[in-house]
């Protein structure tokens, strides 16, 4: 038995949902996400309720897949209402960024600019050239795409510089002894 799958979603205020067969569309204020649930697990309303429940009691559906299709669906109303963001940190002399249009230029202090072109969806904002927040309604691709910002440079454990989220603990080490 899933206990995150037991839960009940909550509808907001000025939240859709509409299911047909497998596939649910949530929209809302901020957009509509579409996403299509495996076969094993079934998705009901009632009223301004949204329960998941496993289609026959199974070792994949009656665990990781029921809470995994609850886990996504409160995600896809959360972003639709609320929305998601992430906020990162440039550490590093001379790093900094700028979002012109719909690219991401980077400083990391590579012999050239890096240019990032955001994905669909993806909002960028740039605070003091070195705090970067990014947002939008999908919390996959607001990770994936802070990821993918991130890997241009980690950071390092000696100095600290690199791309990291905010209130990440960076574990540091003792430079080289004389």
């Amino acid at each position: 038995m899933s206990r995150i799958g037991k839960k009940p979603v909550s509808i907001p205020n000025g939240v859709e949902v509409t299911i047909e067969n497998q596939t649910i569309k949530v929209s809302g204020k901020l957009g509509s996400l579409t996403r299509e649930f495996p076969a094993q697990i079934q998705v009901t309303r009632e009223g301004d309720l949204l329960t998941v429940l496993p289609r026959q009691a199974s070792k994949d559906s009656s665990g990781a897949l029921w809470g995994l299709s609850r886990a996504l669906l409160a995600n896809m109303v959360k972003g639709v209402s609320e929305g998601f963001s992430k906020t990162m940190e440039i550490i590093g002399v001379g790093y900094r960024a700028a979002v012109e249009e719909r690219i991401l230029k980077l400083n990391l202090g590579f012999s050239h600019p890096v240019n990032f072109v955001l994905p669909e969806g993806i909002e960028a904002l740039v605070d003091k050239n070195t705090f970067l927040t990014i947002k939008g309604i999908d919390v996959e691709r607001v990770g994936q795409t802070c990821a993918e910002i991130r890997a241009y440079r980690l950071p390092e454990p000696y100095k600290g510089k690199g791309i990291t989220y905010v209130g990440e603990k960076i574990l540091r080490k003792v430079g080289k002894k004389k």
